[in-house]
């Protein structure tokens, strides 16, 4: 079964816990350093869309972007529900189009740990420096090897729910940095009845000194590494990194356009 159908049903109950306002508010701390207050923003890989959600309250036109119908589903219904100008595009990742530039792009909650292959990742990263006004920012964050290793590798993790439940099991290949999560979930039924599906899901671990490779690859300025949404250096036992990227391939050209008709 493909990741993210069965479970997009449940997907929010079993995300209580990830605080999405302290995540808008770093995002919003960040863009606002660097100018960007108001206007389209791309939220890459939005899933069912509270984050988005919430940075359209902020006060930003908001462009969602998920591979997962289900998960744009439920997207959907959050918009309607808050009765938000919400953009969303079931598209995937690596081959993203949009009908312009954006001020900034986002990705969150290790979307990106999703894309397993370097090639892929920064085919990623090459469309969203293409899809970034002059000088705007990307901001996303992952998964770092340390979590997989220590804290998710061969671990297996349970929640229950009036919905449903969930069995949650973990396997880390060392050698391919692979970590495979297969997905048990019992849903509630009428009648006291439960369904069981599965699902399976991959995460591939990346160092940082590759993330950052790949990010000037692909023409990105490399503006600050952060601690899990907070302005603290990353420490050695870091669960997830937060990286703030700048486009500045279109600065430069423009300014060696610029200099050639100066002169």
């Amino acid at each position: 079964m493909d990741a993210y159908t069965v479970f997009a049903e449940v997907y929010d109950l079993f995300m209580e816990e990830v605080p999405y306002e302290e995540w808008r508010d770093f995002l919003v701390a960040q863009m606002g350093k660097n100018g960007i207050t108001d206007g389209l923003v791309l939220d890459l890989g939005c899933g069912t869309g509270t984050l988005t959600t919430l940075l359209a309250k902020a006060g930003y036109d908001m462009i969602g972007v998920d591979l997962s119908e289900d998960m744009l589903e439920r997207a959907f219904e959050k918009r309607q529900q808050e009765d938000l100008d919400i953009l969303y595009l079931c598209q995937d990742m690596c081959s993203f189009e949009l009908y312009g530039t954006v001020r900034a792009v986002i990705c969150a909650c290790d979307s990106l740990n999703y894309i397993t292959k370097q090639s892929d990742l920064k085919k990623v990263f090459r469309l969203v420096n293409n899809y970034l006004d002059p000088g705007g920012l990307f901001l996303f964050d992952m998964n770092t090897p340390y979590k997989y290793r220590e804290l998710l590798g061969d671990h297996v993790f349970a929640d229950n729910s009036d919905h449903g439940s969930f069995i949650w099991e973990n396997h880390f290949d060392e050698e391919e940095q692979i970590n495979e999560y297969a997905l048990t979930l019992y849903l509630r039924e009428e009648h006291e009845k439960y369904q069981r599906f599965e699902e399976y899901h991959y995460q591939r671990a990346y160092d940082r000194e590759t993330v950052e490779r790949l990010l000037k690859e692909a023409g990105l300025e490399l503006l600050a590494v952060y601690d899990n949404y907070t302005e603290k250096a990353p420490s050695k036992d870091c669960e997830r990194l937060c990286f703030v990227a700048r486009e500045c391939e279109k600065n430069a050209r423009d300014r060696h356009m610029g200099n050639g008709r100066k002169e």
